[in-house]
């Protein structure tokens, strides 16, 4: 095995390319379902120990704010996970949508990849980044649910008006009704399907959608469930954090030593049962902060962890003491905000990035280019401000660090980009980062693949030519 780094050098050693270079994501697994076997282990037994902590947050105004155009309490949010969070926690996305509508979702917004997403109203659990299903949980809901019988009844009321056939999954018919109608039809029809023999749950939200699940089903048992299965394996997470703003967050608060946290912006259904039924439970509050910036005041207000994102940091960015995901976090910030034209422009500004990098280390750029990183770093300097008044934004996601050797760590993850009204552009990157005790550390090599389908040498990628 050759010796720990002491510096790169001009070094650009053949078991670095092969121990860097990512996966090749065109390669497709011979056996389907030993992927998703593989894909469901590598989610419930990536951390080693029981998560630190464990977020199960709604999306549609919640996580994300959709009346926010830059979008930033969510990217404050992504910096503080991927900074502070992504390497010892569980992220799990809980939401109405189905997943046809969550997917289109991720490509409006500058979402995080969850570990776990539970979808169409706690009826689907799905793993990881190809979404397996979690059949265990599918074949639970089956008990004293008829598909068919509850198209048959709710039939017979006009004011049921069926939602888009996205919605209607094996587990979840749903539909649209008016608000002073629901309780009347809610009563009425749990009484017929009752007397056909079904035991279901009618869930009312955002003061218009009417949802009706096994009654085994909903966010609430949902996260009970994978609670239950964490506990099993002995990784019970430390903390749990529910994040919710409608009505069908209602359940995420009732489970037993579950922290909670509704956003500001939480709708009247949801403030109502707080009152009704929690109003004295110290383990949940009504932030004063919008969606994303509700939970992060929520991290600081219960002591789960580090609740300063990156992004609200100001002056010197590479800061002494932080490991190697806070440095992945804090140089694309510095890449955004440089040619955001955010932070000044000059020498001692533009030392921290000169600094950050080995100079005679080694760039490997999409298109198979590659050029040393001070050449890179020359290149950069020339573009301060060049995206200053436009929706120029950069991210990381699935930031996980692997330490080689007591100076070394390998650092994977996908950097997006959007910029304006463009498309978004997505590279797998990884990441070589050195130096003692995870203090000053240097990047001596970066590796990067476009996920996005460009073509090489496209020039909607040229952006990548700067780290």
């Amino acid at each position: 095995m050759p010796p720990p780094f002491q510096s790169l050098g001009n070094r650009h050693p053949s078991f670095l390319l092969r121990c860097c270079a990512p996966t090749n994501h065109n390669h497709h697994s011979s056996s389907l379902s030993a992927q998703r076997g593989n894909n469901i282990r590598v989610t419930m037994d990536r951390l080693t120990d029981a998560a630190h902590l464990m977020i199960v947050s709604d999306l549609d105004h919640t996580m994300v704010d959709h009346h926010d155009a830059e979008n930033l309490s969510l990217l404050r949010f992504n910096a503080l996970w991927e900074a502070n969070y992504r390497n010892n926690s569980l992220l799990v996305f809980s939401t109405g949508r189905s997943p046809t509508l969550y997917k289109e979702l991720r490509k409006e917004k500058p979402m995080l990849t969850p570990d776990i997403t539970i979808l169409s109203v706690g009826t689907e659990i799905t793993y990881g980044n190809s979404m397996v299903p979690d059949n265990g949980w599918e074949e639970y809901l089956n008990h004293k649910w008829d598909r068919s019988i509850v198209t048959e009844e709710t039939s017979m009321f006009s004011e049921l008006k069926l939602q888009s056939e996205t919605e209607q999954r094996p587990h979840k018919v749903s539909f649209y009704v008016q608000k002073d109608k629901a309780r009347d039809i809610t009563k009425a029809l749990s009484t017929r399907l009752a007397e056909r023999g079904l035991d279901v749950k009618i869930i009312y939200s955002g003061g218009m959608d009417l949802d009706i699940l096994p009654q085994g089903a909903g966010k609430g048992q949902a996260m009970a469930y994978l609670l239950k299965k964490l506990k099993s394996k002995d990784k019970l997470p430390k903390n749990t954090l529910a994040c919710g703003d409608s009505g069908n967050d209602a359940e995420l608060f009732s489970i037993p030593d579950v922290y909670g946290v509704m956003v500001a912006n939480a709708q009247e259904e949801l403030l109502q049962w707080h009152a009704a039924n929690a109003k004295d439970n110290p383990r949940i509050i009504h932030a004063t902060g919008r969606c994303a910036a509700g939970i992060i005041e929520a991290i600081g207000h219960f002591n789960l962890g580090p609740n300063k994102s990156p992004r609200d940091v100001t002056g010197l960015l590479y800061s002494e003491g932080t490991g190697p995901a806070h440095k992945v976090v804090e140089l694309y910030l510095f890449f955004e905000k440089w040619r955001r034209g955010e932070i000044d422009n000059t020498e001692a500004t533009f030392a921290q990035i000169n600094d950050f990098f080995c100079p005679s280390g080694i760039l490997i750029h999409p298109s198979g280019v590659e050029k040393t990183l001070e050449d890179c770093v020359s290149s950069l300097k020339a573009c301060y401000g060049d995206k200053k008044g436009t929706h120029f934004r950069v991210w990381v996601d699935q930031v996980i660090p692997t330490q080689l050797c007591s100076d070394s760590w390998l650092v994977r993850f996908k950097r997006w980009e959007t910029s304006g009204e463009e498309q978004r552009h997505c590279c797998l990157t990884t990441i070589l980062l050195t130096s003692k005790d995870a203090q000053c550390l240097k990047c001596g090599y970066v590796h990067q693949t476009l996920l996005d389908g460009l073509a090489k040498g496209s020039s909607s990628s040229t952006s990548f030519l700067f780290f």
